[in-house]
């Protein structure tokens, strides 16, 4: 019996020397992040609403349309004559990351200047949406082309010369 009672008294020892098995757990989670290609955004052509006349008692007014860029336009309101010549719609030419939103926005001047002369700037807009901001997709190649085109006020009496002002678009991914 003593025998018994020894083997008993060795295994509590050892069941109380063992040290407790350690709990453990484990979880896989991914490290990622995107990397897009530079966006890129170049003028391709300025905008020029080409050579006109004005009146000298009545404004009007010169459009460059967009609507449709593959087939821009130029109009006239009022006493303005078009006289032939070259004129066309900004162009911006751009590369991104294909199938990625790119926000793109317009800020036109408020006047065109020669000196101390200025021509008003009734509007400017981008091509597809006639408004100063857009959201597109790039497409499968990551190229995209923007224009912009504009109405210009011409006052009677309007000072002969080159009128212009600096403008810009800033395309951001979405």
């Amino acid at each position: 019996m003593r025998f018994y009672l020894s083997l008993a008294a060795v295994a509590a020892t050892l069941v109380a020397a063992t040290p407790a098995v350690a709990q453990q757990a484990s979880a896989n989670a991914v490290a990622k992040g995107l990397v897009l290609e530079p966006l890129t955004l170049s003028k391709y052509s300025d905008l020029d609403f080409g050579t006109v006349a004005g009146d000298p008692t009545n404004p009007g007014t010169v459009v460059v349309d967009v609507t449709d860029p593959v087939n821009p336009t130029r109009t006239k309101t009022g006493a303005v004559t078009l006289v032939p010549s070259t004129w066309q719609p900004a162009r911006f030419d751009g590369f991104g990351d294909p199938g990625k939103a790119v926000i793109l926005t317009l800020n036109p001047p408020t006047v065109l200047l020669n000196g101390s002369n200025s021509i008003g700037v009734n509007s400017m807009v981008l091509d597809t949406c006639s408004c100063l901001s857009d959201t597109r997709t790039i497409g499968a190649t990551g190229a995209f082309t923007v224009y912009v085109g504009g109405d210009f006020a011409i006052a009677a009496n309007q000072a002969n010369g080159l009128y212009q002002a600096t403008f810009s678009v800033t395309a951001d991914y979405q």
